[in-house]
């Protein structure tokens, strides 16, 4: 979500599409966000001049990979997982911290474990950091 009031507005089977959103969290924001009293509080925190635009929402939303999400396991032996993360965030991906079956891709580095073998019973693509950076330079 752009913005704190795209999640406002947002309703329970939207939520629950994201990751790491299960149907109790899904409930427990959209009755958040109904009440009154809560829609005031954010007005008043906006009209103080608090930005709830989130930091990483990416504009290029045409970039193909755009909307992916990874999960990173193992240790890169070129990139930190810090500096993964933000080459996956800068093209519009998002790094969650573990393997379902809404997962788009697996970043395997060395000494990959259970998060490694999960990805391959639910037949997620992985891919090494050779494969990582062909992807983003193949779709830059």
């Amino acid at each position: 979500f752009e913005t704190i009031r795209d999640l406002m507005r947002s309703n329970v089977d939207a939520l629950i599409a994201l990751d790491e959103v299960g149907e109790t969290i899904a409930h427990s924001l959209v009755t958040w966000f109904s009440k009154e009293r809560n829609q005031m509080l954010i007005d008043r925190l906006e009209a103080l001049g608090l930005s709830m635009k989130s930091s990483l929402y990416v504009e290029d939303s045409e970039h193909p990979l755009s909307g992916s999400s990874w999960v990173l396991t193992g240790t890169l032996p070129n990139f930190s997982r810090q500096q993964a993360t933000e080459k996956i965030e800068a093209i519009g991906g998002k790094v969650t911290g573990s393997v379902s079956k809404k997962t788009s891709f697996v970043l395997a580095g060395e000494s990959a474990g259970s998060k490694l073998q999960k990805a391959q019973k639910l037949g997620v693509q992985i891919v090494d950091e050779a494969g990582f950076t062909a992807l983003l330079d193949q779709n830059a």
